[in-house]
């Protein structure tokens, strides 16, 4: 998702004492202009196609460090990859195309309310969850 959302990822790294190098800026812009969720070789041509000197192995590190610091999100769908987003501000869930591996971010205040009502119901409180459906596109749709 674009930056228009929330704060840039730059200006939260910034805020995390974080060093913004030339090619680290390079990452945390094109990870930031994503509309999808990259993952790191993915990210790395998006990358290169800009600032060809950037190895692979500089992404990976860059996207660990940003994890850590809780400033990106990781998910693995079906595929078994690694795909990175920007920290969202506000809770989504996903929903993952089967046929064409798209994914599809949404937001249900009736669904996280359901959830907080049944983990209250067992005596829970929900601290972090995730929740992915795997869709295909109807037939005649």
């Amino acid at each position: 998702m674009s930056s228009s959302r929330q704060e840039s990822l730059i200006d939260r790294c910034k805020q995390h004492g974080l060093r913004i190098t030339g090619q680290r800026r390079v990452i945390l812009e094109v990870l930031d202009a994503s509309d999808d969720h990259p993952d790191v070789e993915e990210l790395h041509r998006r990358v290169s196609a800009i600032e060809p000197g950037v190895n692979i192995a500089t992404v990976y590190r860059t996207m660990n460090k940003l994890a850590e610091q809780g400033l990106i999100e990781r998910h693995q769908f079906d595929d078994g990859r690694l795909r990175y987003e920007p920290a969202p501000e506000e809770h989504h869930d996903h929903f993952i195309n089967v046929e064409t591996g798209e994914v599809i971010e949404f937001r249900s205040d009736e669904i996280e309310d359901l959830q907080e009502e049944i983990a209250r119901k067992y005596g829970f409180e929900i601290v972090s969850h995730k929740l992915e459906l795997y869709v295909r596109r109807r037939k005649g749709h």
